[in-house]
């Protein structure tokens, strides 16, 4: 009796809070594992910026490093304020099929919710771009995506053009060439992309960022004009170790770009299979890498009798590209095929790149450029969605369609990069001009442009061509 007595004692308190409570509403939280590797993928693909620098820096004269470095690190101070304030909503937001609103100008409405935030735009089932992480989470990981992107476009550009007129350049094809391409494959209701549109595949960027800052990077070359080194006096690369620690933080940050890209690393299903995107491009990434660097290292020693260490790095940077639009899409199998066949146009694709007669300084569009074009083409005959349900069959598995499909965004993409490249390089030559002088040139554009060397003058250039 005492027992049950003092059962009830204690718990008629508990049972009249069970009946007092009412069931909150509940508020859908960001899933842990996830937002934790959205912002690891998004710092590796920032290290990716920085590892350009490098990669591109071995190659210029030594005269020139400090220029070359510059031009891929202004980009995280440029951007990192711009996609803020206005690029993430020319891209993101919902708006026309061929740009985003300004809505959310300042990420105005841009917060830690998970869902929703698309909600009454067309197509109504798409409410948010990724479903289990924070807002400001998927945008960062974007704005790393807008950095590295205009970036890739100096390779074809250094050492001649004015810091001032790059800045200004980067600013303004950022916002008028990157953000409505982005808006057109990525975001709700893209005039190209899977969210409402004719449902292009690219997964991370075959279109986005390589096609554009390839076919961008071909005609900043060909509006500046050539190096007066070019084509009789060009140097050497001035310090391989730096193109291939460069190639290697690539080949690292890639795996937050194109893994990354998954947006979440939880497993789903494909009919009776068990599908993890995540994981698929991670093995894709690196597939590709390997292939593209085999293949250049066997082109290089059958050819040319020597296989070197540039063209590793290359062969390497070449398989990346080529993956980027497949990545998510496709088998490991695929992606040796894609690095295998990526790497062997842009090879031939660079050894022809005289005939142009344009100095594309570093083959920034015969690597993004072509290699991109390559792997939007190869993603549309070898994609499957055995890999990713989300995504589409290819050639390959029955769709023939969307081969057609993939070449209508490569053209949408070569005729918004050319077209909006060239009217801002004129525009910005028209006001404060492209070029800096050629005595600067040749003495070099680090003392020039930003008053100090890379090296001491006993490490530097021991003559002015």
């Amino acid at each position: 009796m005492i027992g049950a007595i003092t059962l009830l004692i204690l718990g008629v308190p508990l049972m009249g809070n069970a009946f007092a409570q009412t069931p909150a509403a509940t508020v859908p939280t960001a899933d842990t594992g996830d937002t934790a590797f959205m912002l690891i993928s998004a710092a590796l693909v920032l290290l990716m910026t920085p590892g350009l620098a490098f990669f591109y820096g071995g190659f210029v004269r030594s005269r020139n490093i400090l220029n070359t470095l510059m031009m891929s690190f202004v980009l995280m101070a440029i951007v990192g304020v711009t996609w803020i304030l206005w690029g993430y909503s020319l891209a993101f937001a919902p708006g026309l099929p061929f740009i985003g609103g300004l809505q959310w100008f300042g990420l105005n409405g841009v917060g830690l919710e998970i869902t929703n935030y698309l909600k009454g735009s067309n197509p109504a089932e798409v409410v948010s771009y990724a479903g289990t992480i924070p807002h400001q989470a998927f945008m960062i990981y974007q704005a790393m995506f807008a950095i590295i992107t205009p970036a890739l476009i100096s390779g074809a550009i250094v050492e001649r053009m004015s810091f001032r007129a790059y800045s200004l350049f980067v600013l303004l094809w950022s916002t008028f060439v990157y953000a409505p391409l982005a808006h057109m494959v990525w975001a709700k209701g893209g005039f190209l992309g899977l969210y409402g549109g004719l449902g292009a595949l690219d997964f991370a960027g075959g279109t986005v960022v390589h096609i554009s800052s390839g076919v961008s990077a071909l005609v900043a070359a060909s509006v500046l004009g050539a190096r007066n080194t070019h084509p009789d006096r060009l140097s050497p690369p001035h310090n391989v170790p730096f193109i291939l620690l460069g190639a290697g933080l690539l080949w690292f940050g890639w795996f937050g770009f194109n893994a990354g890209s998954a947006l979440s690393v939880a497993s789903g299903t494909s009919g009776d299979l068990v599908t993890n995107v995540a994981t698929s491009a991670f093995v894709a990434t690196n597939t590709a890498a390997a292939a593209g660097a085999l293949m250049f290292l066997i082109l290089e020693g059958v050819l040319r009798g020597k296989p070197t260490a540039v063209g590793a790095a290359t062969g390497a940077v070449a398989g990346l590209v080529g993956i980027t639009p497949a990545a998510g899409f496709v088998t490991p199998l695929s992606a040796i095929l894609i690095g295998f066949i990526t790497a062997f146009v842009c090879f031939y694709s660079i050894s022809y790149k005289h005939k142009l007669k344009i100095d594309d300084a570093l083959d920034s569009y015969f690597v993004h450029g072509v290699g991109g074009t390559v792997g939007a083409i190869l993603t549309g005959i070898l994609a499957t969605t055995e890999i990713n349900a989300g995504g589409k069959d290819g050639v390959l598995r029955g769709n023939f369609g969307e081969l057609g499909v993939q070449l209508a965004a490569i053209a949408v993409a070569y005729a918004i990069a050319g077209v909006g490249t060239w009217i801002i390089l004129k525009i910005i030559d028209a006001t404060v001009g492209l070029r800096v002088k050629e005595e600067a040139e040749l003495q070099g554009l680090d003392i020039n442009e930003h008053g100090e060397e890379g090296y001491n003058s006993e490490f530097g250039d021991g003559s002015i061509q």
